[in-house]
């Protein structure tokens, strides 16, 4: 009776109930960041965003911060230096891209990397945040002896070649944040890119993007887009 009873309840239920739960599909890492600061910085400047990353999820394996001579190097030696260090994220991490987060300065070098460089394949997603993309006039007050002044002042070699033809090439995504209380960009609408996704805020001054909780939510959700 109790076998006639046991195979009875194992035809209503079916052999998938008795299986368990499908296994869930492996969720993918996201792809690593590179963080790149701007000048007269260090990697260190990072700190508030990298932490709001790990504690949104983001593996801190997957964050990075790349450091470099902001003073003494043009953006085709720091272009090429950059690409080094993303391929050494890229072996590290067994990722095929990275995306790029840079403040300041640090828009001008990560972008000739894309543009000119092995960026326009190996990243997905370029965010810039307070950059001087179109120049900034604050720059001439340094430019006599400093290169990454010079690369900033409108009309400098490095700008002109950066955005003739189109600014944003390429499969990258890119996204840039501004503010109009920007007291370091100088016209403040310099940031903003043809072909980017272009968001304006207002009250935060140069270095506040590097800690802003509501920025590092926006660049996040790029990232994931």
């Amino acid at each position: 009776m109790r076998g006639v009873l046991a195979a009875a309840l194992t035809a209503a239920l079916g052999t998938g109930v008795l299986a368990g739960p499908p296994a869930r599909a492996a969720v993918p890492p996201p792809d690593p960041v590179v963080f790149v600061h701007g000048r007269n910085a260090g990697p260190g400047v990072w700190g508030a965003m990298t932490a709001e990353f790990t504690a949104a999820g983001y593996p801190r394996d997957r964050l990075f911060a790349w450091s470099y001579d902001t003073a003494a190097s043009t953006n085709e030696a720091l272009g090429e230096r950059l690409s080094a260090y993303v391929d050494t994220v890229l072996a590290r991490t067994g990722a095929s891209r990275v995306d790029l987060v840079a403040h300041s300065l640090g828009s001008l070098p990560t972008r000739w990397y894309v543009k000119f460089g092995d960026g326009g394949r190996k990243v997905a997603h370029w965010a810039s945040l307070a950059g001087p993309n179109h120049g900034t006039d604050v720059a001439w007050l340094c430019a006599l002896w400093d290169q990454g002044c010079r690369d900033m002042t409108p009309g400098s070699y490095v700008l002109t070649r950066l955005n003739e033809g189109t600014e944003t090439p390429g499969p990258v995504r890119y996204a840039t944040w501004w503010s109009s209380s920007d007291e370091q960009i100088d016209p403040v609408g310099s940031t903003r890119l043809a072909g980017a996704v272009n968001t304006g805020t207002d009250g935060l001054r140069h270095n506040d993007f590097l800690s802003d909780p509501a920025v590092s939510r926006q660049v996040r959700a790029f990232l994931a887009g």
